[in-house]
């Protein structure tokens, strides 16, 4: 799958929760999502069979498992050579999320999105040219039934399957990225994405109904995977259009409530009770040290009780932004951070940017309502 950009601080964090399990390859954590674990353990019992023992089977799985994350690691490879910084890999059922440091330029992107399938073409090419070299090559036809014999050219196939899907010009696949890089050497970046994403949903509901009309639901999975992505990409782009130009002070929360680092989670429950606001900024005196979300306080209320302190739950990482920060960039930090930001003025808190917020935002923009330049910084403790 291709490279996603983000503009996350926190680049030891994990952006996609649901991770279970953490290796290191060099520099770049890969991160196994739970829903992977559980395709790899049920692949493997699924591909058992008659004529193929199991251990060679889970040499299969683990084979194209070692592809993937190959195909991830050319991403990071060529990223590198342009300059940008691979955060993190996350594998998923139907490939690697590769998590890029910043959004590369057109021609990066096109680079470093076909970086993947082309590793995945060096290895089949590679393993048919040693079978064909050795004489062992068996017929296509032949690969349907798993046995001990053909696992490599069931890997060399597997590859081959791997590069051309990745290459199906829809996000989120590579060839989503190359179309969206393709577009915007000649026109805008948020244009090219829009239109990049209008043919992946178009091609999604064109691989659905193929799917539904020959009763292949592992189609309709990927059409609707694809659907979702290409969705999800165009309402970025439609996000960072509305607020390009406009400053983190026209979109931020002015009206918050605090609270001091001797309060206890009782304390914090009530405000979460009493007001509609679900993240609150930690004072000691006039200076906030750190920030506690909703999920955290009921981590603490029932890990440490209603008598425990905010000090001990709240997250001292904050995301820190500034009120003249372009909101089209300050989006890219509070995705992957969670649902708020704090907006400083040097060191005094001013605001909340918080992803509901910013959602009722992009709502008003779109029906015409202009931001006011200034906002209020009054807030109660």
């Amino acid at each position: 799958m291709e490279p996603e950009p983000t503009g996350n601080n926190k680049t030891e964090a994990s952006f996609i929760p649901g991770s279970i399990a953490t290796v290191r390859i060099g520099s770049v954590p890969v991160r196994l999502h739970f829903t992977f674990v559980l395709l790899f353990v049920f692949v493997a019992f699924a591909g058992i069979g008659e004529r193929q023992s199991p251990l060679v089977g889970v040499l299969y799985i683990a084979a194209l498992f070692a592809s993937v994350i190959l195909h991830e690691l050319g991403h990071a490879l060529v990223g590198k050579l342009y300059g940008v910084r691979t955060l993190e890999i996350v594998m998923f059922p139907i490939g690697g999320v590769t998590r890029l440091e910043r959004s590369p330029q057109p021609r990066e992107e096109i680079w470093i999105a076909l970086a993947g399938p082309a590793v995945n073409l060096l290895i089949a090419l590679g393993l048919f040219g040693a079978l064909m070299w050795t004489d062992a090559l068996t017929p296509l036809e032949q690969l349907v039934e798993p046995t001990d014999g053909n696992l490599l050219e069931r890997i060399a196939a597997g590859n081959l399957i791997l590069a051309a899907f990745n290459l199906l010009p829809a996000f989120p696949m590579d060839g989503g990225r190359i179309l969206r890089g393709a577009l915007a050497l000649h026109r805008p970046g948020d244009e090219a994405t829009r239109r990049a994403a209008r043919v992946s949903q178009f091609l999604a509901i064109a691989m659905g109904l193929y799917g539904l009309l020959s009763t292949n639901y592992m189609l309709i999975f990927i059409a609707f995977f694809v659907y979702l992505g290409a969705a999800q990409e165009g309402a970025a782009a439609v996000g960072r259009i509305l607020t390009q130009g406009l400053p983190v002070r026209s979109a931020m929360v002015t009206d918050f409530r605090t609270l001091a680092h001797g309060d206890t989670i009782r304390d914090a429950a009530n405000l979460l009770l009493a007001t509609t606001q679900q993240d609150f900024p930690v004072m000691h005196g006039g200076q906030v040290i750190g920030l506690l979300g909703r999920n955290a306080l009921l981590r603490a209320m029932a890990t440490g009780g209603p008598d425990s302190y905010v000090s001990g739950a709240m997250d001292r990482a904050f995301v820190r932004l500034t009120p003249d920060q372009d909101l089209s960039e300050a989006m890219r930090s509070l995705a992957p951070a969670g649902s708020c930001a704090l907006v400083m003025e040097s060191d005094r808190l001013v605001g909340l940017l918080t992803a509901e917020n910013l959602s009722e935002f992009l709502l008003l923009r779109r029906f015409g309502m202009q931001p006011e330049t200034a906002a209020r910084t009054d807030h109660t403790g």
